[in-house]
C-alpha cells in the first residue's frame, strides 16, 4: 500500500529536445497584476538598439512566491559549494523599456 501512495505523489514530466537546449537570457523583466507575474527573458546584445523577448512565463503570485523561495535556497546552495557570486553594476535600462505592467 505504500507503493501505491508514493506512486500517487509523483509527476511524470518529460522534457523535448528542444527545450532541453534552454534560451539564454541576459536580461529578466518581470511585471504584475493582481493575478498573475509575468517575467520576461531577453537578450540583449552590446551596440544592438533592439532587444527581443526570448521566453515568457506567466505564474499566479503564490507560484511566483515559491520560484523566489526556490531560487534563493538554489543560491544559497551554489555559494556554499562555489563561493560567493560576485555581483556586478547593473546596467540602466531605460524606463520606456519593455511592456507595461497591467495586464
Amino acid at each position: 500500500m505504500n507503493n501505491d501512495k508514493a506512486n500517487e505523489k509523483q509527476i511524470n514530466i518529460e522534457l523535448d529536445d528542444a527545450t532541453a537546449e534552454g534560451i539564454y537570457s541576459n536580461l529578466a523583466i518581470i511585471n504584475h497584476s493582481a493575478s498573475e507575474f509575468v517575467v520576461d527573458f531577453v537578450n540583449i546584445m552590446p551596440g544592438r538598439p533592439k532587444a527581443k523577448v526570448k521566453s515568457r512565463i506567466v505564474l499566479t503570485p503564490q507560484h511566483a512566491k515559491r520560484l523566489m523561495k526556490a531560487l534563493g535556497e538554489n543560491i544559497q546552495r551554489f555559494e556554499k559549494a562555489h563561493g560567493k557570486i560576485k555581483e556586478f553594476e547593473h546596467p540602466t535600462i531605460p524606463m520606456n523599456f519593455g511592456p507595461t505592467g497591467e495586464a
